[in-house]
């Protein structure tokens, strides 16, 4: 259960970061409030996560899901560019992710 908590952390630190972006063009409590739900959601699901992963591991995973999956969203819904060297060093995130997994 603990590796689904932490795949929920990540996917909501997703939303989060998206989330940032909303805040960035549109100023307003709405945005501050879904921003803190967002990752409030993602610390409370890594907290979670944290009771069985040793801490280097799931924040390592955590932050990997995170980044890569912003950086994907990004490329997707916020015309970031779309370059073959990205898409490799996003490869290299989720790889190095499952790596941890399967050595953990």
């Amino acid at each position: 259960m603990a590796w689904m908590y932490l795949i929920l952390a990540g996917l909501f630190e997703m939303v989060g970061v998206s989330l940032i972006n909303k805040f960035n063009n549109e100023k307003s409590w709405q945005s501050v409030l879904y921003l803190l739900i967002g990752f409030g959601a993602s610390f409370y699901f890594l907290n979670l996560a944290m009771n069985e992963i040793t801490m280097g591991t799931a924040y390592a995973i955590w932050t990997g899901i995170g980044a890569a999956g912003g950086a994907v969203m990004g490329m997707l819904f916020y015309g970031e560019a779309k370059d073959w060297r990205r898409i490799i060093c996003l490869f290299l995130i989720i790889g190095s992710a499952i790596g941890l997994k399967l050595v953990s």
